[in-house]
């Protein structure tokens, strides 16, 4: 007879969304190939971030209110580790929590979606586009001034029905949650990093766990994509270092490139007026030399002003 306890569940704290769920189960799928010999189980809830839907994001508090009840779920030991989109990750972990996994990235470029048109270039003057990101908006009024930018917000569900309802003529949303939903039919173009820069962390999940949690640490190790943390790595040390948040219109993106890795990243005021980019290449392994770099050249070249006028009208 086999007195030996069962070791305890697993358990994932994740939002409520239908993408956020598919992430989360995701993970479990994962987990559970790895350790055959535990459960895996999540544990479903409802930010703020979910439930204000009136208001900008920017306006409320930030990507922070997407994450802050899965953390209070892990300090008090009812969760082990949270699955997000890691561009709604901010920038500078609360203490006490680390990334400890950054998986292999999905496609981490924007998507053009609508149902009359085929790609932004065919809007016709005075259409409206509906964008969640200050990013976005601030391409948007850049390149296309004759278009009326109003926002949009809600789950990915929400954001589809808002524009089927005819609320919008197209609207601008992460391919990555289209494509795992199985909705990747719904876009009628993918839009190119130099047509629009992605966010920071674009396309990738992120595991945050205690950072005291040495189990949960070890549990996810194996999950961890060495080139998107690179990648992500540097993105993520350049918007840091710009102070990066829903406040400001940021963009950043890295790739491998023979064997180097490539940054490219923009800031930019919300009306697109004002855009100051740059690039930069180095090795893999000088990731986050390579952001905080790329940001610094970029403060130099006007980005300073930039940022100063948007925390003057905050």
């Amino acid at each position: 007879m086999n007195n030996k306890p069962a070791a305890s569940p697993i358990v994932i704290a994740s939002r409520e969304s239908r993408l956020a769920l598919w992430q989360a189960r995701h993970i479990q799928a994962r987990l559970a190939e790895l350790y055959s010999q535990r459960t895996v189980t999540i544990l479903a809830m409802s930010t703020r971030g979910d439930q204000i839907l009136d208001r900008p994001l920017a306006q409320i508090g930030g990507k922070g209110l997407f994450i802050k009840e899965l953390e209070v779920a892990m300090l008090e030991g009812r969760a082990d580790l949270a699955v997000h989109s890691l561009k709604d990750v901010p920038m500078e972990m609360p203490a006490g929590f680390a990334l400890a996994a950054i998986t292999a990235r999905e496609n981490p470029r924007d998507a053009f979606v609508s149902n009359r048109y085929d790609e932004l270039s065919a809007l016709p003057a005075g259409a409206v586009v509906g964008t969640s990101s200050l990013r976005r908006e601030a391409i948007l009024r850049a390149a296309y001034p004759q278009l009326k930018i109003e926002a949009l917000r809600g789950n990915l569900d929400t954001r589809l029905r808002k524009l089927d309802d005819g609320q919008y003529d197209a609207i601008i949303l992460a391919a990555a949650g289209l494509i795992r939903l199985g909705l990747a039919a719904r876009i009628k173009s993918l839009l190119t990093p130099e047509q629009s820069l992605p966010a920071p962390g674009q396309g990738a999940l992120g595991i945050e766990v205690l950072s005291a949690n040495r189990d949960a640490l070890a549990w996810v190790a194996p999950l961890n994509d060495q080139e998107t943390m690179a990648c992500v790595g540097a993105e993520r040390a350049f918007s840091r270092a710009l102070g990066g948040s829903c406040q400001v219109p940021l963009g950043g993106y890295a790739i491998f490139e023979q064997g180097e890795l490539w940054l490219r990243g923009f800031v930019a005021t919300p009306d697109g007026r004002q855009m100051i980019s740059g690039e930069l290449r180095g090795a893999p392994g000088d990731a986050d030399s390579i952001g905080r770099t790329l940001a610094q050249r970029l403060r130099e070249q006007g980005a300073q002003q930039i940022l100063d006028s948007l925390a003057a009208a905050q």
